[in-house]
């Protein structure tokens, strides 16, 4: 008599993982790496906002620095241009100008830089010892396409 051994496979432990385990654990993972990957990408793209503001400002108080420098001339209007207006000249005004504008095109992207005179804050009068200086910049990676950074201040 020959004896058949007996599987009793109900009485049989599950041990380790199945493989629709470890499917669902690889899917959760990869959707959390994907979403940490999208975190990444915003950061850099915010980042880089941020550095291109900051060079903006920095721009911005440079030129008021020079103005302040030569103020006689501030006040009478040579420093008064428009952002897409080209500048010549040899006076100190437009040399300032001139460098200040080729900096501003070499630090941001499509960059322009404006300056005028203001009586009162807000809009540009050609009279008046408040200073408005506008500094714009392509910021398609970031938020808006263009951006435009302010800067008012006394002569």
């Amino acid at each position: 008599m020959s004896m058949q051994p007996t599987h009793n496979y109900a009485a049989r432990r599950q041990e380790g993982f199945t493989l629709t385990e470890v499917l669902v654990a690889v899917i959760v993972l990869s959707i959390g790496l994907l979403g940490l990957a999208g975190l990444q990408a915003n950061s850099l793209k915010f980042n880089h906002s941020a550095y291109m503001r900051s060079q903006a400002t920095h721009l911005a108080y440079s030129i008021t620095d020079k103005m302040r420098a030569n103020r006689s001339p501030a006040l009478q209007g040579a420093y008064d241009v428009g952002l897409d207006e080209t500048v010549s000249g040899s006076t100190v005004a437009s040399q300032d100008l001139a460098a200040w504008k080729a900096l501003i095109q070499s630090r941001l992207p499509d960059g322009k830089g404006g300056v005028c005179r203001s009586s009162n804050g807000n809009t540009c009068s050609g009279s008046g010892n408040i200073i408005i200086v506008d500094v714009q910049w392509d910021d398609s990676r970031g938020a808006e396409s263009a951006q435009t950074f302010r800067f008012v201040t006394a002569l």
